[in-house]
């Protein structure tokens, strides 16, 4: 079992924890090919872009392109196929934030910056060095003076402004422009967003022993979708997210079946 040596974060590293958390969790994997390994971006690369530049619309075309040409697939599942890998990689800083640390980057599309490419892994996601972080009074972040931390009255506040920052500022209004490009039911997409928040949590289970559950239930109602995914445990008693709806990865030429998928249900 991997374990993390739980300590206060010093406030001179606002994402220490979340790095450390990251590490943990993936091992042997970390660093990982769709983050940036220190998660925020110094400048704004050369050929990144931001969220909100898929939002306008100016840049969501190449980022489905890319996923067409990646998978060789029809549009409606390229599009919820780029969906789920964006939704799951930006989500993550923010939900292991949340579940390991209770920091949590504020993930407005602006402060959230990606660079798109035709090959595995599509995209790779880093954090502006504008991104603000919200933290609880009892955080060392909250008392440091550091600017760009914004400090939660408490627990539910905290989510509320997870819950703002990654979902109302920057997902839903994303997927309504994926929906403009795509005929992609909203119901799909937030089902993938759902399984990846919780698949994202599940990592951390072998670092966060005994919290694994309530921080998936916790997250899924905070963002709305908890009615999307269902936790089952698996032959062999590990706890398995089971989707309720489908990325739609089997009607790719090379067809896939996700082990959480519906279909298989």
């Amino acid at each position: 079992m991997t374990t993390l040596v739980h300590h206060r974060p010093a406030a001179a590293e606002p994402f220490a924890p979340i790095t450390a958390t990251l590490r943990a969790a993936f091992g042997a994997a970390y660093p990982l090919p769709s983050l940036l390994p220190g998660l925020l971006a110094h400048r704004r690369p050369d050929g990144w872009i931001s969220g909100a530049d898929l939002i306008t619309g100016d840049a969501l075309p190449s980022l489905l392109d890319a996923a067409r040409r990646l998978w060789h697939a029809q549009p409606h599942a390229a599009a919820a196929l780029a969906w789920k890998h964006y939704t799951y990689w930006v989500a993550l800083p923010a939900v292991v934030g949340w579940a390991g640390a209770r920091r949590v980057p504020l993930l407005r599309p602006a402060d959230t910056l990606i660079r798109v490419d035709d090959r595995a892994p599509l995209l790779r996601v880093g954090l502006s060095p504008s991104i603000e972080v919200a933290v609880l009074p009892t955080d060392p972040l909250a008392v440091s003076g550091r600017p760009g931390v914004r400090v939660a009255a408490d627990e539910t506040d905290l989510l509320a402004m997870l819950r703002g920052a990654l979902l109302d500022q920057h997902l839903t209004p994303l997927l309504d422009r994926v929906r403009g490009q795509a005929r992609v039911g909203a119901r799909t997409l937030l089902g993938s967003l759902a399984s990846g928040v919780a698949q994202g949590v599940l990592r951390t289970a072998d670092v966060l022993p005994g919290r694994t559950v309530d921080n998936i239930e916790t997250l899924l109602g905070a963002l709305g979708v908890d009615d999307l995914v269902e936790l089952a445990p698996d032959a062999d008693g590990r706890l398995t997210v089971q989707r309720r709806t489908c990325c739609l990865a089997f009607t790719l030429p090379a067809p896939k079946v996700c082990s959480g998928c519906c279909i298989k249900q």
